[in-house]
């Protein structure tokens, strides 16, 4: 799986926000038109489009789902989604909706039999993402951190047959403080399954870093609030795919 530069659009209540660390009451609106920024995006050159809904992440149910729905039908480009989807009718509906990638979380975590379900109706198009704050697994949008090992939950949904990773340390999520590459990196080397890097980038020089990082496994960066502040560039994070 070759590296990929993957611009995130998080969903709260029908605005493009970012949250610092996760926590919803910390929000910054970035703008009133998801469905804008996801054109913007996609016009930019953008291979993936990370969309979340935030509100179905808190509240475990789709919050958002018309407006990701009419994303993937406006942009030509794979939309992978999560946030709330936490059982097969859910992750139906967004597949059907256009989702090219379905994000399984908390259900990792609550009901690995559903996971299963989903992978084998959905075969390549499942990521599990794994967030992990000092090492343990934090479900429900965060709220909740569990005492299980991040690594080790992992080896276990790779069973399930997850395509990929999205692995977030939420120290950094939000923070513009840089990634944990240490962090990622012990968590691409535990997994024989690709990872997506996603909390903390800042600079180009952060993604540089995480491209680096391709032969320990890590397959791509998700970024937000850097490229909404215009600390990294798009047009030059995404020539880092072609190097």
């Amino acid at each position: 799986m070759a590296f990929e530069v993957i611009p995130a659009i998080d969903i709260q209540g029908g605005k493009a926000v970012r949250l610092r660390q996760g926590r919803a009451e910390d929000a910054t609106v970035f703008s009133d038109s998801p469905l804008e920024v996801a054109k913007r995006f996609a016009a930019a050159g953008a291979a993936r489009i990370h969309v979340v809904d935030l509100d179905g992440a808190f509240t475990g149910k789709p919050a958002n789902f018309e407006i990701i729905r009419r994303i993937a039908a406006a942009v030509d480009v794979p939309v992978q989604v999560g946030g709330g989807v936490r059982n097969f009718d859910i992750a139906s509906r967004y597949m059907s909706a256009g989702a090219s990638r379905i994000i399984l979380g908390t259900s990792a975590v609550r009901n690995p039999e559903e996971v299963l379900r989903i992978t084998k109706a959905y075969p390549g198009k499942v990521a599990a993402s794994i967030d992990a704050r000092d090492g343990k697994v934090a479900i429900r949008g965060w709220v909740e951190v569990t005492g299980v090992d991040a690594v080790d939950l992992a080896r276990q949904m790779e069973k399930s047959g997850v395509s990929c990773f999205i692995y977030t340390d939420i120290s950094r999520d939000g923070m513009m403080a840089g990634p944990n590459f240490r962090s990622i990196g012990d968590f691409a080397k535990g997994v024989t399954t690709p990872v997506v890097a996603s909390g903390g980038v800042t600079t180009i020089s952060d993604v540089e870093k995480l491209a680096s990082m391709e032969g320990e496994g890590v397959c791509g960066a998700i970024i937000g609030r850097a490229l909404y502040d215009g600390s990294v560039s798009l047009a030059d994070a995404l020539r880092l795919e072609r190097q």
